[in-house]
């Protein structure tokens, strides 16, 4: 597998860094006129991090329910297999899907010391970072799914006792091949519960952190088309 092959004619390394910095420069260049293009994929935008964050939630509350579950079979003397698994996937899901709307909220720590010494420097400090910050995201991503696609390819399984039905497997392995070949897919997936492959657990990982990615760089767009960051952390009384 190469490392970088070509996506659609251009190498992986131009999607991800060369694009989205290209569009960082006609923010910066045109400004006001950059803005008034893009609103309406910001709003598109503001409302994938709102469903994340509601996942996130979902998840938070999945983790409760196990919790609730496995005090009932303690106090009904059964056996709920893999309830300590399951918890650690929905708690790895929580934090995931949580990222990309904790940044547009403000939730991160983000250190400020040097951008309060004048306005001039805050913006072009506030830049770097937000394009540092960019870049390491998007790497992390990128990694993340190499991560996910390796432990499919190994078949890798999970060392616990949990485990899913055929029929999730199926489900989501519909979206990694062409539709032609999904009535095969379905035709192939039997009623057993077998162990959990890794790759699942792992996609919460891969989406959160593309999102993350995504959500970094639309806000540097966003901070150079309108000259002021549109990250505000929510005041605590």
């Amino acid at each position: 597998m190469r490392d970088w092959q070509p996506f659609l004619g251009l190498p992986l390394w131009v999607w991800l860094f060369v694009l989205p910095s290209l569009l960082a420069l006609f923010c910066l260049w045109q400004g006001p006129r950059a803005a008034r293009t893009l609103q309406p994929v910001w709003r598109i935008l503001d409302l994938i991090y709102k469903a994340a964050g509601a996942l996130a939630a979902c998840f938070m509350v999945l983790i409760l329910l196990l919790i609730i579950a496995q005090m009932i079979a303690r106090w009904s003397s059964l056996t709920f297999h893999g309830s300590t698994e399951y918890a650690g996937y929905a708690m790895a899901a929580t934090s995931f899907f949580a990222l990309a709307y904790t940044l547009t909220q403000g939730g991160h720590i983000r250190v400020s010391v040097l951008l309060n010494l004048n306005r001039h420097t805050k913006f072009w400090l506030d830049v770097l970072a937000m394009f540092i910050a960019a870049v390491t995201a998007t790497y992390f991503a990128r990694y993340a799914i190499k991560t996910n696609i390796m432990s499919e390819m190994l078949n890798d399984r999970t060392q616990g006792q949990d485990y899913v039905p055929e029929w999730l497997l199926t489900f989501f392995s519909m979206f990694a091949n062409s539709p032609a070949k999904w009535g095969e897919l379905w035709a192939n997936t039997g009623s057993d519960w077998v162990f959990t492959p890794v790759w699942l657990p792992q996609l919460p990982m891969s989406v959160g952190t593309v999102l993350l990615a995504v959500a970094i760089w639309d806000y540097l767009t966003r901070l150079l088309a309108l000259r002021e960051s549109q990250i505000h952390a929510e005041a605590l009384e």
